[in-house]
């Protein structure tokens, strides 16, 4: 089997790719446009822990290409997709949000089209956490109201998932909607906590601690995500309408402040702290429950924060040599 991996010199992508490749089982097509949203050099480096691996094969392309991307599907027949490709952040998606109607919303439509018109058997879209927007009500199950996002970015994540059903009910596509929690671990991205947090209390600079540290996020590690992938990628939905929807988190909100105790204790280091407001586009908590992943599956992330923050810490401390 033939996997296409979007976004693969990203995070999650490296991630996946690498799971996929240790099994054996599959060929990986990976593409990624290598945008300059973050280092460049850390996407190459991550992509530098796949190459020259048998089975693995890069493509740069940016799925906003249609052309491209048929050429790809035309030249390159693909059996499974997981589509991890996005233009991420919350608050970038404020003063950049033509980034994320290209990538999210043009790059979104050509890939469901060319699944399609190329009969694809599964499809799976990495959607986020994000489009539960406020929601009071928590753990947040995928059946909750998700249409108050306070964010464009989770406005396109939205937009992403209700794009896939209609093709799913339209042309009878496949498609496997994963909605992930605060995915934090090694090769993670430096615009998000655990990164920024890390950098900061090694480097003895500040941190930002948001609505004065009132905030819960339910921080899952890689790892974990990568394992909720692979076990619904096999498990193809079916019916009037194959469409299939889930959360991957680790179904346990942290608290900032403990967080950011976890993060000190990982470092060996007490973090210098300035206390603001909530930002725009953020919430201030994120749950998940993962009955509906666990009945599928039999799987349900668990890595305990700690453990995976010194994972985290330890990976960062070996790549800068700090």
């Amino acid at each position: 089997m033939r996997v296409l991996v979007t976004g693969a010199a990203g995070f999650i992508g490296r991630a996946v790719c690498e799971k996929l490749l240790d099994i054996g089982q599959h060929a990986v097509l990976a593409v990624d446009n290598l945008n300059d949203y973050y280092s460049v050099d850390l996407k190459h480096a991550r992509l530098a822990t796949l190459q020259g691996r048998e089975g693995f094969e890069f493509h740069q392309l940016d799925i906003a290409d249609a052309a491209a991307l048929d050429k790809l599907f035309k030249t390159q027949p693909v059996d499974y997709v997981i589509h991890l490709a996005a233009q991420a952040g919350v608050r970038y998606s404020l003063k950049n949000p033509h980034a994320y109607a290209q990538s999210n919303l043009l790059g979104m439509t050509n890939l469901l089209d060319v699944c399609h018109r190329y009969s694809i058997k599964h499809l799976l879209f990495a959607s986020s956490s994000s489009v539960y927007g406020k929601n009071s009500k928590v753990p947040f199950a995928e059946d909750d109201r998700t249409d108050e996002p306070v964010s464009f970015y989770a406005a396109t994540k939205k937009a992403g998932e209700v794009m896939a059903y209609s093709y799913a009910h339209l042309y009878g596509l496949p498609t496997t909607v994963l909605r992930f929690f605060t995915v934090y671990g090694p090769w993670g991205r430096p615009d998000m906590a655990p990164w920024m947090f890390t950098e900061s209390i090694i480097q003895g600079k500040g941190i930002k601690v948001f609505n004065n540290g009132d905030l819960q996020r339910d921080f899952t590690f890689i790892d974990d995500i990568v394992e909720g992938v692979l076990n619904v990628m096999p498990r193809v939905p079916t019916g009037s309408v194959p469409y299939a929807l889930f959360n991957i988190g680790n179904n346990n909100p942290v608290k900032l402040m403990d967080f950011i105790r976890c993060v000190e204790a990982a470092c060996g280091k007490e973090a210098i702290k300035t206390y603001l407001p909530m930002q725009d586009g953020d919430v201030p908590i994120t749950y998940a429950d993962t009955t509906r992943l666990h009945e599928l599956t039999g799987f349900a992330p668990s890595t305990p924060l700690s453990e995976g923050i010194q994972r985290f810490v330890d990976w960062y401390r070996g790549f800068y040599c700090v």
